[in-house]
């Protein structure tokens, strides 16, 4: 019989519990598909006596982690603990050194040290595998490595939190305001008792760096994305939206042309006409544009235990095959290294939604910031008063260079007609 490829674990939270039973439940399969059995042989948590609803006795326990690199009976380790530097870190990095394969679905991890790893496991002829770390059980960082190897990739762009579409998508469907809906996310356990992570993008981030650097093989540049998250979106945003025939979701979008790479995180007003304006609660949905295969849409389930262990599994069995290619889609010395694009040269449409006083001039000063900054605007909106006496007016502009926008918001800060930060939203093109 085929020797079974042994697998070190550490963490055993949703996900690590979740490939146990994965394995568990469909190992004859898996090994057939694999060439040979896939089987856990160590694991290592913070506590030994928790129930996870698996049986973890079978398993060498492992007080320290990092002593998982050194198991002498392990040919992968497996990383599900988290977090971009810190243990997680130090477990890759003993890993690779010590001539073990290594998957994680630690996107942090991935987006700041990604090439320094990925440097690693191609020097030691060993596997790194992430596709976990992106889009939980979506399979598009193979698709973008493999199957869209061929092309070149004109844009990547998607809904990358779960968290943050189950939020608006239900804001959308109930009318209700951004803090009633994460509280009830909170109480879902869709949303973490701290959601700064989610909410304000970062999360997603980490994750287009990551897609970025596969569809247009840069080296990962997380520090160049541009971050603005959903906490500040109101309703009425939500309502005006569809009123103009849009939805409004976070997306992160990244392109790379002659100016550099271009990488944001921001709410866009999607069309309804674009599929990714039909991806409600926490999916997660990727669009590819290649110049031969077109457009590629990857969506699924971008979390949970299920989802997720698929992932890792897949990757397990890819390095059961001997699938060691490199992580990238290319060797990691062959990475261009991106500059940053100049995003005040792109041309786009835009919404803009102030919050004034309800008083006599407040439209011209507004109207009149835009044009001394070269927008055009295509249509104006002004919403009663609410309680405190303020008014909501929005704002939908024609084509421009997205600096005009910003000159124009920057005319209007800490004007006294502004009882609010004004919310600034990318029209989807």
């Amino acid at each position: 019989m085929t020797e079974p490829l042994r697998i070190a674990l550490a963490g055993l939270g949703t996900v690590g519990a979740g490939v146990i039973r994965l394995i568990d439940a469909n190992g004859e399969l898996i090994a057939r598909r694999a060439g040979r059995p896939i089987e856990v042989v160590a694991v290592s948590a913070r506590d030994r006596a928790k129930d996870r609803g698996v049986d973890i006795t079978r398993f060498d326990w492992v007080d320290d982690t990092a002593e998982l690199a050194r198991h002498p009976r392990a040919d992968v380790v497996v990383e599900l603990v988290g977090g971009s530097d810190g243990p997680a870190l130090a477990l890759a990095r003993a890993s690779l050194a010590g001539g073990k394969s290594f998957v994680t679905a630690n996107k942090a991890m991935i987006a700041h040290h990604g090439l320094e790893l990925a440097n690693a496991a191609e020097t030691a002829g060993l596997a790194l595998k992430f596709e976990a770390a992106v889009a939980g059980g979506v399979p598009v960082i193979k698709g973008l490595r493999e199957g869209a190897a061929a092309n070149e990739i004109a844009r990547v762009y998607g809904i990358l939190n779960g968290t943050c579409n189950f939020i608006l998508s239900k804001m959308e469907a109930e009318g209700r305001d951004f803090a009633d809906i994460l509280a009830e996310a909170q109480r879902l356990g869709y949303a973490e008792a701290d959601p700064s992570f989610d909410i304000d993008g970062v999360d997603a981030a980490h994750k287009l760096s990551i897609l970025a650097s596969l569809a247009f093989g840069t080296q990962p540049a997380f520090e160049q994305v541009a971050i603005a998250g959903v906490r500040h979106i109101l309703a009425a945003d939500i309502a005006e939206a569809a009123a103009l025939g849009y939805r409004v979701r976070l997306l992160g979008l990244s392109e790379a042309n002659g100016h550099g790479l271009f990488q944001r995180v921001h709410p866009h007003l999607v069309p309804l006409s674009h599929p990714l304006a039909h991806v409600t609660g926490s999916t997660n949905a990727v669009v590819a544009e290649g110049n031969f295969v077109g457009r590629l849409l990857f969506q699924g389930a971008g979390a949970g235990d299920g989802p997720t262990a698929s992932a890792v599994v897949a990757d397990l069995i890819d390095i059961a095959r001997g699938e060691f290619g490199p992580p990238y889609a290319m060797p990691a010395a062959a990475l261009a290294q991106p500059g940053a694009a100049d995003t005040g040269e792109r041309i786009g449409r835009a919404y803009v939604r102030f919050t004034v006083a309800d008083k006599v001039g407040v439209l011209a000063e507004i109207a009149a910031a835009m044009r001394d900054a070269g927008v055009s605007i295509e249509s104006l909106m002004q919403r009663g008063a609410s309680a405190d006496g303020s008014v909501l007016v929005a704002i939908v502009t024609h084509e421009g260079p997205e600096r005009a926008v910003a000159q124009a918001l920057d005319k209007l800060r800490g004007s006294s007609s502004l009882t609010g930060e004004p919310m600034w939203m990318h029209i989807l093109g």
